[in-house]
This record gives structure tokens, C-alpha cells and sequence, in this order.
């Protein structure tokens, strides 16, 4: 499990949207749900980081080792 700080949605979505396996975004209400070429959750997304001014909170979880270090290192870029 990791927790983001969102700075740069495209960016973080381009990486995901590369990743092989699943990445789970962990919801408020303890679900999970797979954001990884999902159009309609990153849609939403989108809105959220926008209305918070160009920042998203998200805590994802990743069971793809090579998954996980792909966004790992795009966070550890992008910062």
C-alpha cells in the first residue's frame, strides 16, 4: 500500500494506464477499486483533482511488483 500526493493527474494516470496488472485505489468506505485503464474512475478523478486546485490524496494498493516500482518511481520524479 502507498499514499500519493497527486501533483501532476496526467502524468500519474499515464503511468498507471502503463502498468500490466491491476492498481487499486483503496475508497473512504474500505472498497477498492481498479483505476488502470478505467476510463469513467479516472474521469472522476479528473473532477476531484480539479476541485481541489491541482491536488489529489490516493492511497493505492499495487500486487504488481513492476507495477508498483513504475509508480513509485514516477512519484519519486515527479516531486
Amino acid at each position: 500500500m502507498v499514499k500519493l500526493n497527486i501533483l501532476n493527474m496526467k502524468k500519474f494516470l499515464d503511468t498507471v494506464n502503463a502498468c500490466t496488472g491491476k492498481v487499486n485505489m483503496l475508497c473512504p468506505d474500505g472498497n477498492k477499486q481498479n483505476i488502470n485503464g478505467e476510463e469513467r474512475v479516472q474521469d472522476s478523478l479528473w473532477l476531484q483533482y480539479l476541485q481541489n486546485k491541482n491536488y489529489l490524496r490516493l492511497v493505492l494498493e499495487i500486487p504488481n511488483p513492476m507495477d508498483y516500482m513504475s509508480i513509485v518511481s514516477y512519484y519519486v520524479g515527479d516531486c
